[in-house]
């Protein structure tokens, strides 16, 4: 059995939900609306069972002195924020703002996920904070 490694955050959950978000993908295709592929994962979730929060205001479950405005598609069991684009390029401002998601909430793993890409790529998203190299501001894995 070889070890975990250490900046792997939660490797068991984050397949899984990866394997969901290729289910999707592959169901609809790259040219549907956020909305439709947030709707699809989230029977998904509901059928594995998974707890989850959608579309919900992230200082109303983890910083109340926050501002308003963190809203991320998913928080999936209070330990993973997720964020789905329907896109050309997932941009800065798109990973800036997951940074902002992880800051906020206080949690290591973000995903991203572009399903308007042919191949969809899923990209993690690590709080500095939790991340032994701290001289970054955040690591896309």
């Amino acid at each position: 059995m070889s070890p975990i490694k250490k900046d792997l955050y939660h490797p068991e959950l984050s397949y899984k939900l990866t394997g969901i978000m290729f289910k999707v993908h592959n169901e609809l295709g790259r040219f549907k609306t956020e909305r439709q592929y947030c709707d699809l994962f989230e029977e998904k979730l509901k059928l594995l069972k998974i707890n989850y929060m959608r579309e919900i205001d992230l200082r109303n479950i983890f910083n109340e002195a926050v501002e308003k405005g963190n809203i991320p598609d998913f928080v999936i069991d209070k330990i993973i924020v997720i964020d789905f684009k329907a896109k050309k390029f997932i941009t800065k401002d798109d990973y800036f703002q997951m940074l902002r998601y992880l800051e906020v909430s206080d949690l290591p793993l973000g995903m991203i996920v572009n399903f308007r890409h042919t191949y969809l790529k899923p990209k993690r998203v690590i709080n500095s904070k939790f991340h032994s190299n701290q001289s970054h501001s955040g690591v896309i894995c």
